[in-house]
């Protein structure tokens, strides 16, 4: 059996937590050694619902079965000198600890980074914390959904008349997870240069999610309001809606799709009706419209809808729920499930979607009991770093140089990560056709004032890049990008399946230019199988992925989180895979196709429910804004229009606190709520006691007050707050730029810190302007004199200024 790209790594991770180990498991399922350090008794997420019997009399969790799956686990009692000296031995025969102690234990246990660097400079670190080593924040009390709630995940869904909507747990493990591989596996990829520290905000992680709202109130001075279940952005129809089986996701965005959709409706004269000839208009109207082809969908079920959209290029996705999810053909002919065991037990779960064709993930496997393993089993060995890197040494991909052809949010996401750790990342546009995040509306000051160069977002996606534009209808143009290919060490696009096929360049003949290349292709639903040519938007992903179905409360249609949640999951998905590809380029001179399917990138954030319906054949009933675990739990009102707070209670100590807080002594005394048991069986009586006094009080105030008092409690922040809000202020978040057409304005930072800094890298390349470093990248890496750069311009094979010609060729990435 071919080593797997993390083989030759060895892992330790300390600490609890899903981010923790989601991030572990992306190490073990590709190969590396992980070896986990569990308290005594074992980690505590053991205990988690669902539980199974994985025989002897022991209970595990499924979830943690699925997170540490392919690990290895050690007992250890970190605050015990002997058991800490143990485990200092091991690490200095491994390359990398991961840490999710939280950051203000670390500096004073028997194991500080301070000491591992000193005594073991080869050793590598990444800290996960909710919300960074520094900043207001740092020491805050806090569960996922007060952590989304401050991050502007939280507060545009849901019903116009509030409460927001908490999703589930589970969702902030995936993105903080994957935002800490990303740079920890760099900084192993170049490990002769030095071992790296990385500490890693889960809160900065989740602004992925939430900056495509800041940049457009950044860019507007508007948010758009939170409207009603399932209304995603400012068009209509985008939601779900029920048909006669089942429930189907729509987004209709573009005029081509409206005609399209009113033609499938068997209703071609909606089309040019005045109050539905655009999504804003039709969003207006849009209990009208509902009431014209609610009915009308309900003719059919939502398989039937979902395949004539196939053939219409229609965004539309069968919403499932987790049975059906579970056996839908195309994600098993994908394998995007398999077996999880641990002890006995056994049940089916997600698969990683990093799909690397030609060094595919562990399907899975198995998870160790607790203490199943012995120090003394891992046998020393040597590693590459031999000192610790520090900030003046290169950026860790420095050197690689990868050929972005993607356009919009997810595409560029995954290549924005290369970047900003110092890849060498060509971005190819043209002039007849520009990244659609330059703007999709051709018409008014489009060219003459040239606004595709002064949308905000735009600049957030495509920091550290250079830009240049080819004319890939031209066989010049066409020409030209093969050269790029031929000597790049990898190539990325988000176009729709069939798109780079018809240029010719599919990833085996890209591959024939350069055996060593890594092919990145991430369609909505990947390369193969019967719904690779599907069109979606994330709105689709999201869909397809059946995250509404366990989202929002019992009774309510599946409900969407109305963010675009597939494009910033696709995106650091990608450049994870991206990552281990190198990882496996640099040990063996292979390339290899990478065939991400951007809906599979989801299916992490449910696999808690995934997991529950393999293991108990159902899946709970959807709690709303209630948690299985924390009682209460919930998003109130507060002083002021739409203003709300989060408040999670942990444990029975942070309900006496919480009531001493809101002045109800009556309720700390009463003995039937001093369990989180009696405290679930008179949820409601609980929330309006709350609610009586944070009716009283401003957010910022009531979030404070708990805070002091230790418990969990986060203000419900819009997106437009993240610009303004006090912790990402005083941690350097934003960085303040001038850039041509644009002027001044803020750009976000990475979500982590390098070493013991408390700024973010700096960005060292603003977003180009369209064709900015044509002659710069055609002359230095091509090769090209003076004369065929010229030649090129006067035949609009390149430009600076975008045209009305569109290309027939090349079509709009998904």
């Amino acid at each position: 059996m071919p080593k797997l790209p993390l083989s030759d790594l060895r892992v330790v991770e300390i600490g609890s937590g899903d981010q923790l180990g989601y991030c572990g498991k992306l190490f073990s399922d590709f190969g590396a050694e992980v070896i986990k350090i569990e308290p005594p008794g074992g980690d505590p997420m053991r205990r988690h619902a669902p539980l199974i019997d994985a025989g002897r009399g022991k209970s595990e969790s499924g979830v943690f079965a699925w997170l540490n799956t392919n690990k290895h686990s050690v007992i250890a009692d970190l605050a015990d000198a002997a058991d800490v000296a143990t485990i200092k031995t091991l690490l200095q025969s491994c390359d990398l600890l991961l840490d999710a102690r939280p950051p203000a234990d670390i500096p004073i246990s028997f194991l500080t980074h301070d000491d591992l660097r000193r005594d073991n400079p080869g050793l590598a670190i990444t800290a996960i914390s909710w919300f960074g080593e520094n900043g207001l924040y740092s020491d805050f009390h806090t569960t996922d959904s007060i952590c989304r709630a401050l991050a502007g995940c939280v507060k545009l869904v849901g019903a116009k008349e509030g409460p927001p909507v908490l999703p589930r747990d589970g969702q902030i493990s995936v993105m903080t997870a994957l935002t800490a591989f990303i740079p920890t596996l760099a900084g192993l990829y170049g490990r002769k240069r030095g071992a790296r520290r990385f500490a890693v905000s889960a809160h900065a992680a989740m602004l992925h999610i939430s900056e495509f709202d800041t940049g457009l109130a950044l860019e507007s001075g508007f948010t758009r309001p939170r409207t009603a279940l399932n209304r995603f952005g400012r068009g209509y129809p985008v939601g779900n809606f029920q048909t006669r089986d089942g429930w189907l996701g729509i987004t209709v965005v573009t005029p081509a799709q409206w005609a399209a959709f009113c033609g499938m409706l068997g209703l071609p004269e909606l089309e040019k009706e005045a109050k539905f000839t655009d999504g804003l208009v039709r969003s207006v109207n849009s209990a009208e419209l509902a009431a014209i082809f609610q009915p009308i969908l309900l003719q059919k079920s939502a398989q039937e809808w979902f395949e004539m959209g196939i053939e219409l290029r229609i965004p539309l996705a069968v919403v499932p729920s987790m049975e059906e999810l579970l056996r839908q053909p195309y994600y098993r002919e994908r394998g995007a499930f398999a077996d999880v065991t641990i002890g006995s037990a056994s049940f089916e779960a997600p698969v990683l979607p990093q799909r690397l064709t030609g060094s595919l993930p562990l399907a899975n496997g198995k998870a160790p009991l607790a203490g199943s393993d012995d120090v003394a089993s891992f046998r020393p060995r040597d590693r590459i770093a031999t000192r610790q890197a520090t900030l003046d040494d290169p950026l860790p991909l420095k050197g690689l140089r990868i050929v972005d052809l993607t356009m919009g949010w997810a595409g560029p996401t995954a290549t924005r990560q290369m970047g900003d750790l110092g890849a060498d990342v060509i971005k190819v546009e043209s002039c007849q056709y520009p990244d659609w995040f330059r703007g999709t509306d051709p018409r008014g000051p489009y060219h003459p004032e040239r606004t595709y160069e002064k949308v905000y977002w735009f600049q957030q996606m495509n920091r550290n890049k250079r830009g240049i534009t080819l004319d890939l209808t031209q066989p010049k143009g066409l020409a030209l990008l093969k050269r790029l290919i031929a000597d790049a060490d990898a190539v990325i696009d988000n176009y729709a399946a069939d798109v780079m096929p018809r240029l010719g360049l599919d990833p085996d003949a890209m591959r024939k230019l350069n055996p060593r290349l890594i092919v990145v292709t991430m369609p909505a639903f990947g390369m193969t199988g019967a719904w690779s040519g599907v069109r979606a938007y994330g709105s689709t992903l999201e869909q397809a992925s059946g995250l509404p179905s366990i989202t929002g409360s019992e009774g309510d249609p599946p409900t969407m989180v109305h963010t675009a949640l597939g494009d910033p999951y696709g995106g650091v998905s990608a450049a994870a895979a991206l990552m281990i590809g190198f990882m496996h380029q640099k040990r063996t001179g292979e390339g290899q196709h990478i065939d991400l399917s951007a809906t599979e990138a989801l299916l992490p954030m449910v696999a808690p429910s995934v997991i529950e319906q393999s293991v108990t054949g159902t899946t709970s009933p959807r709690l709303g804004n209630r948690h299985p675990r924390f009682v209460p739990h919930g998003c109130f009102p507060c002083i002021g229009e739409d203003q709300w707070l989060t408040i999670a209670v942990r444990s029975d100590e942070e309900w006496q606190a919480l009531c001493k807080v809101i002045h109800r002594p009556d309720l700390a005394e009463d003995a039937t709520l001093a369990t989180a048991d009696g405290r679930r069986a008179d949820e409601d009586r609980i929330e309006v006691a709350i609610r009586h006094w944070t009716m009283t009080v401003r957010p910022e105030l009531a979030m404070n007050a708990l805070q002091d008092a230790g418990v969990p409690a986060g203000t419900a922040r819009l997106p437009m707050d993240m610009a303004g809000d006090p912790h990402l202020l005083s941690t350097g978040h934003w960085q303040p730029v001038t850039r041509r057409f644009m002027g001044p304005h803020l750009l976000p930072s990475v979500a982590y810190r390098e070493g013991s800094s408390r700024a973010p890298y700096a960005i060292t390349r603003l977003a180009p302007t369209l064709g900015q470093h044509n002659e710069e990248v055609l002359r230095e890496v091509l090769g090209l004199a003076d004369s065929e750069i010229a030649e090129l311009r006067n035949a609009e094979i390149i430009g600076d200024t975008a045209t009305s010609k569109k290309s027939k060729t090349v079509a709009p990435a998904t």
